[in-house]
């Protein structure tokens, strides 16, 4: 089974790195684009075939690990293929 984890900062934090993307895509013409928030995207790669089991084990990593929830939210996608 695949898994997909989205890490994204909360709202309210700064972004500092969402913030230069913005203005350098400003500064090479790209008009119209607003705010501009970085995350980044993690897949793994699980011998578990079980979805319930996956997710509870990837939700273990998340909150040990991968990402840093006093300042960052997750999302886990999950593909048995």
């Amino acid at each position: 089974m695949k898994a997909r984890v989205h890490i994204s900062l909360k709202n309210g934090v700064l972004d500092p790195q969402g913030k230069a993307i913005g203005l350098t895509l400003g500064n090479l013409g790209f008009e119209g684009v607003g705010e501009v928030r970085q995350g980044k995207l993690i897949e793994l790669d699980l011998d578990e075939a079980d979805a319930a089991a996956a997710r509870k084990s990837v939700e273990a990593m998340c909150e040990k690990l991968l990402a840093n929830t006093v300042i960052e939210n997750y999302t886990i996608e999950l593909d048995d293929n």
